[in-house]
């Protein structure tokens, strides 16, 4: 009589109702936001200082990966 209980019961404890859990999936709202304009001013600062400073290929690569950190730099400068 206890074996039949305890085999029936931790069965139905252990696993949640799954029309509730598929109820509440289908009632959720996905929302995108997309933020590519600091992206796109990104960009254009990054070709704006290319032009400026008139660098080569190879340069204005290097340039890609250390421009971000100095206008970092320069940012936690005025924050201070």
């Amino acid at each position: 009589m206890t074996s039949t209980a305890m085999e029936s019961a931790p069965a139905t404890a252990e696993r949640p109702n799954e029309t509730a859990v598929r109820g509440r999936m289908a009632t959720e709202r996905i929302r995108i936001e997309q933020h590519s304009a600091v992206g796109l001013l990104w960009f254009a600062g990054w070709l704006f200082t290319l032009g400026f400073l008139h660098l080569s290929f190879w340069k204005g690569a290097l340039a890609l990966v250390v421009w971000p950190y100095y206008v970092g730099t320069f940012a936690a400068t005025l924050l201070r």
